[in-house]
């Protein structure tokens, strides 16, 4: 039987090389990727096909929600697991509404990462302890089937990238060389931001991209 194909996506290398080493020790699974930052997946996706993409929210350059949705446009039969530390119900709504199968809290990773993956392999949704103590079956469907709508539904995946690296305080030409464009691009899109969302000043966006969740 072939192995089953895990990435991890996640910007600490100690915490991905130690999950590599526990996934590893279980016969059938095999970690084919390792990635420190969304675009950095998303390279790796061109080149290979894993059944599942183990994902933090808070990563450089393209945060976990937005990797989500490019990864179910892009290859819509590799599972999501996310592993992270934010315990707010408000992340773990946006990631299920996003597509993924899974949603495990750090702290409970020690415990029951085998059990989430085994239990998305299955073709059911995983959601951590701490965080499922209520019935949470008809509220995953609700998830699933309406997707909460905000302003930043309307950003592109080049523009959202962007206000994550503006709300870091990069320069525009720090932004040109991280994503391979043009400074004039990038303040090209830094006006399309402020239009869509109707902001003045970079202030403002900082301030929009705290509240969204990018920072």
């Amino acid at each position: 039987m072939n192995p089953y194909r895990i990435i991890l996506a996640d910007d600490h290398v100690i915490l991905r090389q130690g999950l590599k080493r526990i996934i590893e020790e279980r016969t059938g699974l095999e970690v084919i990727g390792e990635a420190g930052c969304g675009l950095e997946l998303l390279k790796i996706l061109q080149e290979v096909n894993p059944n599942m993409v183990i994902l933090d929210i808070s990563m450089p350059n393209l945060r976990g929600i937005e990797a989500i949705n490019e990864i179910k446009s892009n290859h819509p039969g590799t599972k999501i697991l996310i592993l992270t530390m934010h315990k707010e119900k408000d992340y773990l709504y946006q990631a299920i509404s996003a597509g993924a199968e899974g949603y495990l809290l750090k702290e409970d990773a020690d415990k029951e990462l085998f059990s989430a993956i085994d239990t998305i392999r299955r073709g059911r949704t995983y959601i951590s302890p701490f965080l499922s103590e209520e019935p949470m079956q008809d509220w995953i469907q609700l998830a699933r089937g309406k997707k909460e709508l905000s302003s930043t539904d309307s950003l592109t995946l080049r523009e959202r990238e962007i206000l994550k690296l503006i709300a870091e305080g990069k320069s525009s030409k720090e932004i040109a060389d991280l994503l391979y464009i043009s400074a004039r691009t990038v303040e090209r899109h830094r006006a399309n931001l402020m239009n869509k969302l109707n902001l003045r000043k970079t202030a403002d966006l900082v301030k929009y991209a705290m509240q969204k969740g990018y920072l």
